[in-house]
């Protein structure tokens, strides 16, 4: 497994399994806290793992935590997902910077989130599974959603919506949900 930086994301990370191939299919690592620790993040500090299925134009996101964040390990343990970074850290040298990837089941490649961005997906095939590691429990009353078609953030989504949860619809513009994340 190899680590890489995303330049255009501060302190985010694509994590690259060495996958082992063969008749029967294929076997890869998908954590190694080894690998974790050489770029300077703690194992250690993911307390919950969770997993979202989605069918094919399914959109979730943009979502971030206020207060002290939340840091993300994400990836398409089946299927593919368009996957979308928005860096809202205003000391950040790559503030609002936007980055894009597709994560698959195929490559199993996981990114890294620093705390303090905003994250949301879509999925590309007719199922794809998500998985998250999250450095903190999950506290409703810190979720900030920013609307995934603000014009300031120009996200190009490869398919039509075709759906999402009410709160991700109802989502306020970027400048909103910066309000809303500083308080």
């Amino acid at each position: 497994m190899k680590a890489t930086a995303v330049p255009e994301i501060a302190g985010a990370y694509l994590f690259e399994p060495t996958p082992h191939a063969d008749e029967r299919g294929f076997f890869c690592r998908t954590f190694d806290a080894d690998v974790v620790r050489s770029v300077g993040l703690d194992p250690d500090a993911f307390v919950q793992d969770s997993l979202s299925r989605s069918v094919r134009g399914v959109l979730r996101g943009l979502h971030l935590r206020s207060g002290a964040g939340e840091a993300k390990l994400v990836r398409c343990s089946y299927g593919r997902i368009f996957d979308v970074v928005v860096d809202l850290r205003p000391d950040a040298p790559t503030y609002r910077n936007v980055a894009s990837f597709e994560l698959s089941g195929d490559t199993q490649v996981a990114l890294y989130i620093p705390a303090g961005c905003a994250h949301g997906f879509q999925a590309l095939t007719e199922t794809a599974d998500t998985s998250y590691r999250i450095d903190r429990p999950h506290d409703p009353a810190e979720d900030v959603t920013i609307a995934f078609d603000d014009p300031e953030l120009a996200i190009p989504w490869p398919l039509p919506v075709t759906s999402m949860s009410e709160r991700d619809r109802r989502a306020p513009g970027l400048a909103e949900a910066l309000k809303q994340k500083e308080s």
